[in-house]
């Protein structure tokens, strides 16, 4: 009986599929072909211009996590971050997509009124048909640089401007974007690992207590941080750590 069903489902199956590929010979697939570019007819725009529009638009978004990391205050928020972790040495607490997170709401809270002034004098002309790509970029890079050029030691811009033999600019809208942007970036590092020293100091004695109680009571093999430990992260609350972190990094962007 089992054999006989066993048949019976064989025929079907080879049944359903003779029909499959007889109705595939009746209807067949039509054909799909994908044009890049084009004569544009009806758009009253050039073919070219779309895909180039198109190609320019992906390689935008391809270096765009440079652009945020190297020309807004997110490098200096996030290394300061990291800085409380590695103090605290809570290993993975809170994790990288908390701080990341936090370090990217922080950064559009920051750079906001950088990106109305960017809105306002080139965006939304350039939607609108009022000014070209190229004016509308120019436009676009003067808020940019007044913010970097306010960020920005005087010696670190010096170096880049005589390594590149440019002239010494009068305002911040004659310094090249490629002079601005590595200097704006040394800057950076510099502020947050200043910051960050400073955020060491009280758990690094903490560190040093605990270690100097644990060797006078012959506690040698008993790791210190698992003792001070604790005591940081109680001093930390008691303090309202992550409140004053956030409020010396809002004020570090303000001087």
């Amino acid at each position: 009986m089992r054999r006989k069903l066993l048949i019976a489902l064989v025929l079907l199956i080879t049944l359903s599929s003779f029909g499959a590929a007889a109705a595939m010979a009746a209807d067949p697939i039509p054909d799909i072909g994908i044009q890049i570019g084009g004569s544009g007819t009806g758009t009253g725009e050039p073919g070219g211009s779309t895909t180039l529009s198109i190609l320019l638009l992906i390689t935008i978004l391809s270096v765009a996590p440079a652009i945020l990391i190297l020309m807004t205050s997110f490098t200096r928020i996030v290394i300061v971050l990291g800085f409380v972790r590695t103090s605290l040495a809570t290993n993975q607490m809170p994790p990288n997509q908390v701080l990341v997170g936090l370090a990217l709401f922080m950064t559009l809270f920051v750079m906001s009124p950088t990106l109305s002034e960017l809105n306002t004098v080139a965006l939304q002309p350039y939607l609108k048909g009022e000014m070209t790509q190229t004016a509308a970029l120019q436009k676009a890079a003067e808020p940019m640089k007044k913010f970097m050029a306010k960020q920005t030691r005087e010696k670190d811009l010096l170096l880049f401007l005589k390594y590149s033999k440019s002239p010494k600019p009068a305002t911040y809208k004659d310094i090249p974007i490629h002079v601005l942007v590595p200097a704006y970036a040394i800057s950076e590092l510099k502020t947050a690992f200043q910051m960050g020293f400073m955020i060491f100091i009280p758990f690094l004695v903490i560190d040093m207590v605990v270690s100097s109680t644990l060797m006078a009571m012959g506690m040698m093999m008993l790791p210190p941080v698992m003792i001070s430990l604790p005591f940081k992260i109680l001093l930390f609350i008691l303090v309202d750590g992550w409140y004053l972190v956030v409020k010396s990094l809002l004020l570090s962007f303000n001087t």
